[in-house]
């Protein structure tokens, strides 16, 4: 039996927004019911469009701000509202994250029922060209004889029409229009699919997805498009194992620095490294500032991937053990470690969301661990956890999952949530980056 579709409203009616969800949708009622509205704030009056119905709650956007915020601004970009990538354009960005912590703190109360000794102090950068890594749609519209290159419109399962993203590294994001001519050119026009963008500290590589073989004249428009542009160029016509590079003849390995701790990374552009490069260098400096590691302390990074925190936690503790489910990431992991010349850090290839209590590593002794899970979090590791160490410091990327796993903790392992705060990984967006400390009673 199929499901009924939902009818969807056709009034205007004007509402007073509550307060914002985790994901920066503003909440409002009409006639009992919960309405979730795009690119509004706290307090604001206004006067709303239905986009979307179900039983529970409606979606919709404003026609009209009739009672503006004092914190609104017009939004940089000509394509917020439409395009899916920002949500919070419209937010003063001293404002976005204030309203970040908020989420968080309401997250730790009401899911985890904790409440941090200190909340520590937003960590900001630059709010426009910091983001690094994106996955870029790309579709061959016929009617409009035009290559789209970008992100979904906001609601819908079409590209936005962009010409420029703000917030992507304005290597690409300043030429998401010279990317759709680009496309245009070759004979495999409709079968390109997606590009992966990833950028390092001076240097970037795209990744064009093909569902068809490139024609010699094809690869040739790709190669001069890199070398004008000094991207590396590859193409992959199945899975990762698939890539190929075009341009230069040879991989050369992105790269970012630390320069506060002396270390340096080398990466794939496939491989996963955080998307705001300032942010992440004070972010690793805060982490080792709560986690306070020292010459007598033996710590445990679980989730470490390339290196990122485990290598400037060594550079001050007896000895760093990093744990990652991607064997591609352990491997990484340990050439960084080689090529910076630290040999006090051992990596080691686990599941972390299955029973890891019988590989040897789990049954050392640590003084301290430091957790930088997916959003899904890490509650097996808090259910488990067989260490009794001293301090934990917890990197999160979902403040709902951070929430249930420091109940964990607070409820059942001991713990004292102590510190707890935000950091503007993702300005103009609702994703909301933050880190706590967890201190043994």
């Amino acid at each position: 039996m199929s499901k009924r579709k939902k009818t969807l409203r056709t009034d205007t009616p004007i509402v007073t927004i509550e307060s914002l969800t985790h994901e920066g949708k503003g909440v409002a009622r009409v006639d009992g019911k919960v309405v979730f509205v795009d690119a509004v704030l706290p307090e604001e009056k206004v006067r709303i469009r239905y986009v979307h119905a179900s039983r529970k709650h409606d979606n919709a956007v404003p026609e009209e701000i009739i009672t503006p915020s004092l914190q609104r601004v017009t939004p940089q970009c000509e394509h917020f509202g439409l395009c899916g990538g920002c949500s919070m354009q419209h937010v003063l960005p001293g404002e976005q994250i204030l309203l970040k912590q908020q989420i968080l703190l309401d997250n730790l109360k009401h899911i985890g029922n904790v409440i941090p000794d200190h909340i520590l102090p937003p960590l900001t950068g630059p709010v426009w060209g910091y983001r690094r890594k994106a996955r870029l749609g790309v579709r061959d519209v016929i009617k409009k004889d035009k290559v789209l290159v970008g992100f979904r419109e906001k609601y819908g399962r079409y590209l936005a029409d962009l010409q420029q993203c703000h917030v992507l590294v304005p290597a690409v994001g300043m030429q998401l229009d010279a990317l759709g001519h680009l496309i245009e050119s070759l004979s495999i026009r409709a079968q390109v699919p997606q590009i992966e963008v990833a950028f390092g500290d001076e240097s970037g590589a795209l990744i064009f997805r093909v569902l068809a073989p490139p024609s010699d004249a094809d690869q040739q428009h790709l190669i001069t498009f890199g070398k004008e542009n000094n991207l590396q160029i590859y193409i992959q016509p199945g899975g990762h194992d698939t890539i190929t590079t075009l341009w230069p003849d040879t991989e050369i390995p992105l790269h970012y620095g630390l320069p506060d701790h002396g270390v340096s990374f080398h990466f794939s552009p496939t491989q996963f490294t955080q998307v705001n490069g300032d942010i992440n260098r004070v972010m690793v400096n805060h982490a080792l500032a709560l986690l306070a590691p020292s010459v007598d302390d033996n710590v445990l990074e679980l989730f470490c991937g390339l290196g990122n925190f485990t290598l400037p936690i060594a550079k001050h503790a007896r000895h760093v053990t990093g744990i990652e489910g991607e064997l591609g990431l352990v491997q990484l992991a340990q050439r960084n470690a080689a090529d910076n010349g630290i040999a006090n850090v051992s990596y080691h290839m686990a599941n972390l969301f299955e029973d890891f209590r019988e590989f040897s590593w789990s049954r050392q002794s640590y003084t301290k661990l430091f957790l930088d899970p997916p959003r899904t979090g890490a509650r097996e590791v808090v259910e488990w956890l067989p260490w009794d160490v001293q301090k934990i410091v917890y990197v999160s990327c979902n403040p709902a999952t951070l929430a249930r796993d420091a109940a964990i903790l607070v409820r059942d392992k001991g713990y004292k949530l102590t510190r707890a705060g935000v950091m503007d990984m993702f300005p103009h967006t609702s994703h909301v980056e933050s880190i706590a400390e967890f201190v043994k009673k």
